[in-house]
């Protein structure tokens, strides 16, 4: 599973979910969640390892053992392997198309109906209601149209930075940090 290549992203190999499949199987890889807490407490692949993007630390990856790392589509495990590949690692494999393809071709997870809900979901009904409280007053108040404004301005960073500070705060707070 070498992959040797001039460009860093070449260095980041995918591996099909039938394939990690028969690994996690056969006991030859460690699978590492990159995802956040309240995620992999709701959803997970059985016998993977959380550790956080937010926390990711490439000194906590054991060397002594292959590993693949995933998340919900693969691209915080691609983020998380730019992590490893700036702190010395030569390849890294990742879960390609995450958890979602993972699921799409019908292997199982163990899924915990009383975790909370996912850190998306959070940002989407606080954002939303963000909005909707900052247009509802603002018709009173014009002032706080300025906070509808903020929030999609937040909105539009998210997606084109691919970082949203609403979900780094919500996924600080405590009922977000169980595991």
């Amino acid at each position: 599973m070498t992959f040797i290549s001039s460009n860093p992203t070449d260095k980041l190999h995918a591996v099909a979910p039938g394939h990690l499949k028969q690994q996690l199987e056969s006991g030859e890889i460690l699978l590492i969640d990159v995802r956040e807490p309240s995620e992999h407490a709701g959803e997970k692949i059985d016998g993977a390892q959380l550790m956080p993007l937010s926390r990711f630390e490439a000194a906590e990856i054991p060397s002594d053992r292959p590993f693949v790392l995933y998340c919900q589509s693969g691209n915080r495990s691609a983020q998380a392997a730019q992590k490893l590949f700036a702190a010395g690692f030569e390849q890294v494999s990742h879960l390609d198309g995450g958890l979602n393809a993972w699921k799409q071709a019908g292997h199982p997870t163990l899924v915990n109906k009383n975790a909370p809900i996912s850190i998306m979901r959070q940002v989407q009904i606080v954002a939303g209601s963000l909005v909707l409280i900052g247009t509802v007053v603002g018709v009173f108040v014009p002032g706080f149209l300025f906070l509808s404004g903020f929030v999609g301005a937040g909105l539009l960073f998210a997606g084109v930075s691919n970082t949203c500070m609403m979900a780094r705060l919500l996924a600080k707070l405590p009922y977000n940090q169980r595991v």
